[in-house]
């Protein structure tokens, strides 16, 4: 399912460079955060990190522009710097980095035509790759699906498949345009991304029999389930009994983007009538917009 809606994306962003007649090369760059087990607040600053983007897109008519392209980000979240005192103790952590590609469209309300500012809305369908890992008490890097810290896929747990590491989501945003120059628009966007699994720190449910996690994955798979240890003030606790709570699995998680967008628009001539009869933006002798708004 997830490879073929990738294909329809990277299909779909194709055709926006390949048939497009006026085209515009659009680069973003800002944070990214993420919404869910291990950051409680539905957006925050707080343990942001990068994003940055390339895609095209082209104008259809003065309201609506189709787009298409790719994100990189990278996410990152520690209990110990959520509120919650449970959140404390269980001292999980997770990093990950963002591979989305995505083709939608946007809506600029006031029309692009004779407008210095334009405000929009936009949506998209997008497929991402991430894949979650964490540094154990030594500063090492460990990948966290190998380890089935929830015990996916391992004998006792039927109802805990693997999960992937390639998912869909739903961008949805706001942002606004500010033109500069005759070719060069930069302006402001923030996207919220609406995905479907409660995978993407690997904690969702609850802990599992360490000596079924032993067997079948190793102690650094019990390490990495329970972390409580690792904090100098709790350095004898015992690992946690079966089935209890590790996670909140009634809720998906979640990653958002807000940053700067600096637009240039390959083709389409002028930004006046083209000569053809299809209007394009109309602008004033110095090549800017005759109306802010």
């Amino acid at each position: 399912m997830q490879k073929k809606l990738l294909t329809l994306i990277f299909t779909a962003s194709t055709f926006l460079f390949s048939t497009a007649q006026d085209l515009r090369l659009n680069l973003f760059g800002g944070m990214a955060n993420y919404n869910g087990d291990l950051q409680a607040k539905p957006f925050t600053f707080q343990q942001a990190r990068y994003a940055v983007g390339l895609w095209a897109s082209y104008d259809i008519n003065p309201y609506i522009m189709l787009r298409g392209g790719l994100h990189l980000a990278n996410l990152r979240a520690e209990d110990r710097f959520q509120t919650n005192p449970f959140n404390q103790l269980r001292n999980l952590s997770f990093s990950t980095n963002i591979y989305e590609l995505h083709a939608g469209a946007e809506y600029h309300f006031l029309g692009m035509d004779n407008r210095v500012f334009s405000p929009y809305v936009f949506g998209a369908l997008a497929g991402f790759y991430y894949n979650p890992y964490a540094y154990d008490r030594t500063g090492n890097k460990v990948f966290l699906k190998p380890l089935s810290t929830e015990g996916q896929g391992l004998p006792g747990y039927p109802d805990r498949k693997p999960y992937s590491l390639t998912q869909f989501t739903v961008p949805l945003g706001i942002g606004v345009r500010m033109v500069l120059t005759d070719r060069f628009d930069v302006g402001v966007e923030f996207g919220y991304r609406k995905t479907f699994t409660d995978y993407m720190d690997d904690v969702s449910k609850t802990y599992v029999d360490p000596a079924v996690l032993l067997a079948n994955r190793g102690p650094k798979a019990v390490e990495m389930s329970f972390r409580t240890p690792e904090l100098p003030t709790h350095s004898g606790d015992p690992y946690p009994p079966n089935l209890q709570v590790r996670g909140g699995s009634q809720y998906d998680d979640n990653y958002y983007f807000l940053g700067v967008t600096l637009s240039y628009r390959i083709t389409g001539g002028s930004r006046g009538n083209t000569g053809s009869g299809k209007a394009g933006r109309k602008r004033s002798s110095l090549g800017c917009p005759t109306n802010v708004f």
